[in-house]
């Protein structure tokens, strides 16, 4: 994130410094590319091991698509107009967000959890996200008298998430393999592809104005808003955990996949349902702030968590 504000800082004019990170078909097709390296990189026989913890799923699949959304309507509500619409937008949209995957799995098995529920749970919640997301932001914004084209947008989002995410499944056979012995190049290529959508969205910020009255001001209520969102559902997840009585490992993947929300599908998707919203690095800005947050944080009790006995 740091690096992309600090790009778009010093190479504000977006025609002069490689107009074409801004070109719409080279973004989805960064965007297809990342969720077919997740396809192939993605073991199927893993998941089948968590599939049968339906209880846990339920906990986790309510708090990403049902609580979050929730919670999030009620901030949008209690804001009202002391929070300018596209930032409102933006802080309802991260709860919208389905799950992440990667940092998800890894926190979990970091922490001596359920791993196999983990990485059930991330990947459905991904899958579930290219349908839920859109439409709960479409509820939103038909709310605000602004209209959202949900069927073309699923459709969007079926076209450059899914079909690449199973393509990169059935190519797994030949270039699964590979895809683990080169772990540190495809995660770079990951992010490398999620910062150029980053930088382009600030170019696009910079270049329209979006930035003129919105300082650190913006950025800390941001950060502000963020903690208290995470550390109450983070609570809430566990009081659901503690009172069906899950065992530990099953109580550390809920709260891992339930509390945390992903930037490397958020910006993909953002640029899909966002598309012409001039203001669309103000709508990330919540996310954006939220992923690093959540990393620090999560990292910190996965730590904690593994010294257990």
């Amino acid at each position: 994130m740091f690096v992309a504000v600090g790009l778009a800082v010093l190479f504000p004019n977006p025609g002069a410094h490689g107009g074409w990170l801004h070109a719409e078909l080279l973004n989805k097709f960064g965007v297809a590319l990342i969720f077919f390296l997740h396809g192939v990189g993605l073991s199927f026989s893993a998941l089948k091991g968590g599939m049968l913890r339906w209880p846990l799923h339920l906990v986790i699949q309510g708090s990403t698509f049902l609580l979050f959304p929730l919670i999030g309507l009620g901030a949008v509500w209690l804001a009202g107009d002391h929070v300018v619409p596209d930032l409102r937008l933006g802080f309802f949209y991260l709860c919208a967000l389905p799950s992440t995957i990667s940092s998800s799995v890894a926190m979990t098995a970091a922490a001596r959890g359920n791993v196999a529920s983990a990485v059930f749970n991330a990947t459905l919640s991904g899958l579930i996200g290219v349908f839920l997301t859109p439409l709960w932001i479409a509820v939103v914004l038909k709310a605000g008298d602004q209209a959202l084209p949900v069927g073309a947008v699923i459709l969007d989002l079926l076209r450059w998430l899914v079909l690449p995410l199973v393509i990169g499944q059935l190519c797994r056979p030949w270039l699964g393999a590979w895809v683990h012995q080169h772990k540190k190049f495809v995660q770079i290529t990951d992010r490398s592809i999620i910062l150029i959508l980053v930088y382009s969205a600030f170019c696009d910020s910079m270049k329209w104005g979006v930035w003129s009255g919105h300082g650190p001001s913006t950025v800390l209520a941001t950060l502000c808003a963020s903690l208290i969102l995470f550390f109450l559902v983070m609570s809430l997840v566990g009081f659901v955990c503690d009172a069906l009585k899950f065992p530990v490992e099953d109580r550390i993947a809920a709260i891992f996949c339930g509390s945390k929300k992903t930037l490397a599908s958020g910006i993909p998707m953002a640029q899909l349902i966002f598309a012409h919203n001039a203001n669309i690095s103000l709508i990330l800005l919540p996310i954006m702030i939220y992923h690093l947050m959540q990393l620090i944080i999560c990292g910190w009790l996965a730590g904690r968590w593994a010294q257990r006995r």
